[in-house]
């Protein structure tokens, strides 16, 4: 470090967080939140193992092997990942410091944190990679301190695939040879995804989508380490799998199943032949609304959505016996929040 730069940071470092509160900058005071910034995450990587001046200095295949192990060491808990999400905007203080020559002592700094920060998002939906790696190019780009540190472009990341195309004896074995948290991570992810998806076509899944959360929070808080984490991820991907099969087994579409859940979940208890005569009403009921009823703007005129509601109530009265009055009041209610909150404008279909 040179003497300038040393002083900088000795400077910052005898003052910790005076500088916390700027709304606005002069170029000292970047410079000096720059070397602020790099003296925090060097010593953040270090507590969790990872040099980042021995990644820097490497080539080739070995920098590759040290960036794959830091990712890992980062992907410890939620709290690591977002700290280090956090330290990649060093990356954008470091372009507001150029064309000062420290840019040259630092860049291989701001490169590598913002790189890594990229890596792990790019486990995730890579259609949010490209952002990732903005900071990451536009410091590569912009910069000529750069040219002697240039870690090549950010590799693409593996396409996200459907829970029911997993080969979880494959996934297992790679997870055994491989980064194992990085693999949890694509998982974890793409389970995520899923939910998302699943969620947005039926709310009657929420008991399903709970589960997760739980799941992640007992694994933050440690109570237990990565390998049942991933037992458990799996099984939990298994049953989402089964979960989207089921509207093929109940011989419906996805869109008669949402309904069809809200009719029968958590009650009443119903007979083969009693589950038959709901889904006749569900498919019969979506093809009226669609038909007759869900025009463009029907949630903006009174008399349609009334008109809705009354086409609702007559078809409740279609169901099985089973279905006492207070259950059809109930279940009214619950379809019709579901047609407004689904079939609305350009939702319709």
């Amino acid at each position: 470090m040179t003497d300038r730069a040393a002083s900088a940071t000795s400077s910052q470092a005898s003052t910790p967080g005076q500088y916390s509160g700027w709304t606005s900058r002069t170029p000292t005071n970047d410079l000096r939140l720059v070397f602020v910034c790099a003296i925090w995450i060097t010593g953040f990587a270090q507590a969790r193992g990872v040099k980042l001046e021995t990644i820097a200095s490497a080539q080739g295949f070995e920098r590759i092997g040290l960036i794959d192990d830091a990712v890992e060491a980062f992907l410890a808990t939620d709290a690591d990942k977002k700290h280090l999400q956090l330290a990649s905007r060093v990356a954008r203080l470091f372009k507001a410091i150029l064309p000062d020559p420290l840019a040259n002592e630092l860049a291989p700094l701001a490169v590598l944190v913002s790189y890594l920060a990229a890596k792990i998002q790019a486990l995730g939906d890579p259609p949010g990679f490209s952002a990732a790696t903005s900071d990451v190019e536009e410091l590569l780009n912009d910069s000529i301190a750069t040219e002697g540190y240039r870690i090549g472009p950010p590799s693409k990341p593996e396409a996200l695939v459907n829970l029911s195309e997993i080969d979880f004896a494959a996934l297992q074995e790679k997870f055994a040879k491989g980064h194992k948290r990085s693999e949890a991570e694509k998982l974890k992810r793409l389970i995520e995804g899923k939910l998302t998806q699943m969620l947005a076509a039926s709310s009657s899944r929420i008991d399903v989508a709970e589960k997760f959360p739980k799941l992640i929070d007992e694994y933050n808080a440690g109570s237990q380490n990565i390998e049942p984490f991933f037992a458990e991820l799996k099984e939990f991907a298994r049953g989402l799998t089964q979960e989207e099969q089921r509207a093929v087994a109940e011989g419906l579409t996805e869109e008669k199943l949402a309904l069809f859940d809200i009719l029968t979940k958590p009650e009443p208890v119903l007979t083969k032949a009693e589950q038959a005569d709901v889904k006749k009403v569900c498919r019969e009921l979506l093809a009226t609304l669609k038909r007759e009823k869900l025009a463009l703007d029907w949630l903006e005129k009174q008399q349609a959505k009334a008109s809705v509601m009354q086409t609702l109530k007559m078809e409740m009265k279609r169901l099985p016996a089973q279905y006492s009055k207070e259950i059809r009041v109930e279940k009214m209610a619950r379809a019709y929040a579901h047609v407004y909150d689904h079939y609305a404008g350009s939702n319709l279909n």
